[in-house]
């Protein structure tokens, strides 16, 4: 069962998305309007949640613009398709969005995308279904794992992580790509016995799954910091997270972060991106009734979006802000 803050969470999020559902209007930046397609996430992340808050606002604060969420499998699917002019806005954690600039990894290319903000950090957790005998994430060789699904950031995290625990993602576990939703129902299943979830504090569904499952585990993944800071750069950070605050588990944990940025494309009209931050960060408090996490969105923080550029609309408004 939802407790009732996650169902708060999700019913302001479903009537933002419901809101803005089905709006026609031309592409982004040109024709009688705007129609703003905003690629978020699984339905049960913070991304999703967070989109349709963002949707309601730009389509009640931009004049002839509509806007509105859409789940995918997160970044590298939501950078994709900006590449592609399927979305005009999409969610993306800041070590997939370096990849799509630098076009390297997960990208054969160099994709035309450009940064709006830096919007909040997001936490690794790895959770352990009841009854798995796991302490780190070395012990999860031979168990069967969630990735996340193809196409996302958590998958690019997680198999990052296993890497520096010296495990091989393809090898060493008997690997499943699960989206959060399937992922939490595999945990109740007892059909994995550990998954992957890179998002923000809270995620609707570990909160539902600690309810219903009060013996799982999130692990304390502090101990390959150091590695994944060789192998891969200086965007990994250590997080604190208090799990009774949190989800009601007991404990503190320390776990790899990644920061979060919101991409648009770089053709976008620049008055639409400036218009798009400008709401961004003037309706702070309406986002923060949808999610928690809205709360940290900062403009000074917000321009720390290196090695993605930032673009020239959002640049403006930066300027203007001081």
């Amino acid at each position: 069962m939802f407790t009732p803050e996650v169902k708060r969470m999700f019913t302001i999020a479903a009537a933002a998305v419901l809101a803005v559902a089905g709006c026609g209007g031309q592409g982004a930046g040109g024709g009688s309007g705007n129609r703003i397609v905003i690629a978020t996430g699984g339905t049960s992340g913070v991304y999703y949640v967070y989109g349709g808050g963002l949707a309601q606002q730009l389509s009640a604060g931009i004049p002839k613009t509509r806007a509105i969420a859409s789940a995918t499998s997160a970044s590298v699917e939501n950078i994709k398709l900006l590449a592609s002019g399927k979305a005009q806005i999409g969610f993306s954690q800041a070590d997939t969005a370096a990849d799509a600039v630098n076009g390297k990894d997960t990208f054969t290319a160099k994709q035309p995308v450009k940064a709006i903000a830096r919007i909040y950090d997001n936490y690794a957790h790895v959770v352990v279904a009841p009854g798995v005998q796991a302490t780190k994430l070395a012990d999860l060789k031979g168990k069967t794992v969630s990735l996340g699904p193809a196409n996302s950031g958590t998958q690019v995290v997680a198999r990052r992580m296993l890497q520096a625990a010296g495990l091989d993602p393809d090898t060493d576990i008997s690997k499943q790509q699960l989206s959060i939703n399937e992922s939490v129902q595999a945990v109740k299943d007892d059909t994995i016995d550990a998954f992957f979830w890179v998002g923000g504090l809270p995620t609707a569904g570990i909160t539902d799954l600690a309810t219903s499952k009060s013996r799982m585990k999130i692990l304390d993944t502090g101990d390959v910091l150091a590695k994944m800071q060789q192998m891969y750069g200086p965007q990994y950070a250590l997080l604190d997270v208090d799990l009774a605050d949190t989800y009601k588990l007991s404990g503190t944990i320390r776990t790899i972060g990644i920061a979060n940025v919101l991409l648009v494309p770089s053709s976008m009209n620049e008055q639409l991106a400036h218009d798009i931050t400008k709401t961004l960060f003037e309706k702070k408090a309406e986002l923060a009734m949808v999610h928690p996490e809205a709360r940290k969105l900062d403009p000074a923080l917000g321009q720390q979006v290196a090695p993605v550029e930032l673009h020239p609309g959002a640049a403006r408004y930066y300027k203007e802000k001081g």
